[in-house]
C-alpha cells in the first residue's frame, strides 16, 4: 500500500517575526534583566494585593494601631512584628510599596510626556526654536534639581499632586533631549516629507509620524527614570516633605524606623531591604530593555 508523503513545509510561507516580536526574545536572553523584571513584577502585585491579603489573614491595615503591642517581635500574626505605634510592618510596607510605585510611575508617566513634546517640537522646527529651548534644558540641567524640588514644597501646601508635579519638573530633561535626537534624524525621512507633500500640518506629522518612531528609546529611558523617582519621592518623604503619615511610602517607612534603630532595627531593615531590591532589580530590567529597543 503506497503512502502518499507529506507535503514539506515551505518555510517561506512561514510569517517572520516582527521587530517587538524579536527585541522580546533578545530580551529574555539577558538573564539578569529577564530575571530583575520577574522581581519587580513579583513587587507589584504584592503591592497590589499584598496590604488586602494581610487584612484578611490578621485583620491589620496600614493605620490600624494597637498601643499595647507596639515594638513587637516577629510572630505568626504580624511576621515583620509592629512599629512604635503598634502598627502591622508587613501591611506598612506592601502598602508603603503601593504607595512609592505609584509615585515613581506617575512622575515618570508626566515627565514623559512633557518631554516628549518639549524635544519633538525643538527637534521638528529646529533653528533659533529649538536653540532657544535647548538652553532652557542646559540652564535648568545647570540648577541643583533636589534642592529646586525642595524649594518648591516648601513653599506650597504639600500634596500628592504636587509632589508629582515637582517631581515631574526636573525629570523631562534627559526624555527631552533624547527625542530631540531621534526627531532630528526622523524629520528628513520619505514618509515625513510624503505626509508634507499631501498637506498633513506639522502637529499632525509630529503625533502621527514622528512621535511614534521615537516610542522604543522613550520607553527605555522612561522605565531607567522610575528608579530615580522612586528616590527622591523616599528622600522626601524621609525629610517629612514628601509623602505624608500616617499613609506609608519608602521613604516614611525609612524615616520612621531611625527613629528606633537603636531599639527595634528591624523597623529600618525590612523596608531598607525591599527598596534596595525592587530598585536594583528595577534597573536590571531597564537597562537589559534598553539595551534590546536600542538595536532596533
Amino acid at each position: 500500500m503506497s503512502t502518499v508523503a507529506a507535503p514539506a513545509l515551505n518555510h517561506q510561507l512561514l510569517p517572520s517575526a516582527g521587530p517587538w516580536s524579536q527585541a522580546w526574545r533578545r530580551f529574555l536572553r539577558k538573564r539578569m534583566a529577564a530575571g530583575g523584571g520577574l522581581v519587580v513584577l513579583v513587587v507589584i502585585l504584592l503591592a497590589i494585593a499584598g496590604p488586602g491579603l494581610t487584612y484578611l489573614y490578621s485583620g491589620s491595615t496600614y493605620e490600624k494601631q494597637d498601643i499595647e503591642h507596639r515594638l513587637a517581635d516577629p510572630t505568626p500574626q504580624h511576621p515583620f512584628g509592629t512599629d512604635i505605634l503598634g502598627r502591622d510592618l508587613l501591611t506598612r510596607m506592601l502598602y508603603g510599596s503601593r504607595i512609592s510605585l505609584t509615585v515613581g510611575l506617575l512622575a515618570t508617566l508626566i515627565s514623559v510626556a512633557i518631554g516628549v513634546a518639549y524635544g519633538a517640537v525643538a527637534g521638528y522646527f529646529g533653528g533659533h526654536l529649538d536653540e532657544a529651548m535647548m538652553r532652557l534644558v542646559d540652564i535648568l540641567y545647570s540648577l541643583p534639581t533636589l534642592m529646586l524640588i525642595i524649594v518648591l514644597l516648601a513653599l506650597f501646601d504639600r500634596s500628592f499632586f504636587l509632589l508629582l508635579v515637582a517631581l515631574a519638573i526636573v525629570g523631562w530633561l534627559d526624555i527631552a533631549r533624547i527625542v530631540r535626537g531621534q526627531v532630528l534624524g526622523l524629520k528628513h525621512e520619505q514618509y515625513v516629507e510624503a505626509a508634507r507633500t499631501i498637506g498633513v500640518s506639522n502637529l499632525g506629522i509630529i503625533a502621527r509620524h514622528i512621535i511614534p518612531n521615537t516610542l522604543g528609546p522613550v520607553i527605555a529611558y522612561g522605565l531607567l527614570t522610575i528608579p530615580s523617582m522612586i528616590l527622591s519621592e523616599a528622600f522626601l518623604s524621609f525629610l517629612g516633605l514628601g509623602v505624608q503619615p500616617p499613609v506609608p511610602s519608602w521613604g516614611v517607612l525609612a524615616s520612621e524606623g531611625a527613629q528606633a534603630m537603636a531599639v527595634h532595627p528591624i523597623l529600618l531593615i525590612a523596608p531598607a531591604a525591599l527598596m534596595a531590591v525592587s530598585l536594583v532589580a528595577l534597573n536590571f530590567f531597564a537597562e537589559g530593555l534598553r539595551e534590546v529597543l536600542e538595536h532596533e
